[in-house]
């Protein structure tokens, strides 16, 4: 992936030390900017930290919902540019824990917005989710298919991403909203997520678990490609093209479960078969999901440069040079 060109930026990201967060601080000190992260744990093991960056940030200590925490880390690193990734991720944790999701996710983005504005930021990138749009029997998804999550996970990140093109059409504040399909890359720790569980497994000698019956379908998308269209999309509110709009990226098509699962298991050269363990979608997820990415291409020229397999080879060939411990959940 190119760098693109930040020298003199000062950028802050929410949520750095997730895989996409990792990655992304790493385009971002490439391209020249100075980096300003803020960390709430103090856990020794991230993507950040996978990747060699925990050193090359200047780091906030705290929680975003923390009253005056993302002011201060504005106003004392001049920061004129906001990626919002910081979230809780896990479907099976909304489900289980809704209040503490809508914390996060909720008022975590309304804080976080409400501090860019009175700052004055210029660009803020806010990441939602192909979740948002809940089940449609019309897909893909298009950016004018209407919000209608059913759970709370899904439901979380509609409210985010609702309000935060409310922050441009009331107080112009330059936002953008991604609703991205799956991530996936080297650095991934959280074992309950597909591909880092499948591939830490196949490279174990441990047939990958599938917690549904293996037909679910989901859109996948290599992580340097999405760090590419977060770029992409920062780029395009410096000219004015993309504020108050959402924007979807994908791999391009879906892909079943027990298909992703037995890639895997070949491009590792395990020979196993998944251990598929479920029956159906399992409770609060949606069955089919697919994201059409043609606004974000028509503006910016923004494709997805790995396949499936491509990615997939590529995030195996990482776990073999970083054989980490993928945490469980």
């Amino acid at each position: 992936m190119e760098a693109v060109e930040l020298n003199g930026r000062s950028v802050l990201v929410t949520g750095a030390y997730g895989l996409l967060g990792g990655w992304l601080v790493r385009a971002l000190l490439s391209g020249g900017a100075e980096v300003v992260v803020i960390r709430r744990d103090s856990a020794a093991h991230s993507a950040l930290h996978s990747l060699g960056l925990a050193d090359a940030v200047n780091v906030v200590h705290g929680d975003i919902c923390t009253d005056g925490l993302v002011e201060r880390a504005l106003a004392e690193y001049e920061v004129d540019s906001v990626f919002h990734l910081a979230a809780q991720t896990l479907v099976p944790t909304a489900n289980h824990a809704p209040a503490s999701t809508f914390d996060a996710n909720i008022r975590g983005t309304w804080i976080l917005l409400e501090a860019c504005r009175r700052h004055g930021a210029e660009r803020v990138v806010v990441a939602s989710s192909d979740k948002a749009y809940g089940p449609h029997t019309d897909l893909p998804y298009r950016e004018d298919h209407a919000l209608t999550p059913r759970y709370p996970y899904d439901a979380s990140k509609a409210a985010a991403d609702l309000i935060s093109r409310a922050y441009w059409h009331t107080w112009q504040l330059p936002v953008a909203v991604t609703r991205f399909a799956n991530l996936y890359g080297g650095g991934d720790l959280n074992g309950s997520r597909l591909i880092p569980e499948a591939i830490t497994a196949s490279l174990a000698g441990r047939r990958p678990v599938i917690r549904s019956d293996g037909s679910p379908e989901r859109d996948f998308l290599y992580v340097e490609d999405a760090v590419a269209a977060y770029l992409a999309i920062w780029q395009a509110l410096g000219s004015g093209g993309a504020s108050g709009e959402a924007f979807n990226a994908g791999g391009g098509r879906p892909h079943r479960v027990l298909d992703v699962v037995r890639t895997v298991c070949r491009l590792t050269g395990s020979g196993l078969e998944p251990d598929v363990q479920g029956s159906g979608t399992p409770s609060g997820e949606i069955d089919r999901q697919w994201v059409d990415p043609t606004k974000l291409t028509d503006l910016t020229g923004w494709r997805p440069t790995f396949s499936l397999e491509e990615g997939l080879a590529t995030t195996i060939e990482w776990y073999r040079q970083h054989p980490l411990r993928v945490r469980k959940r």
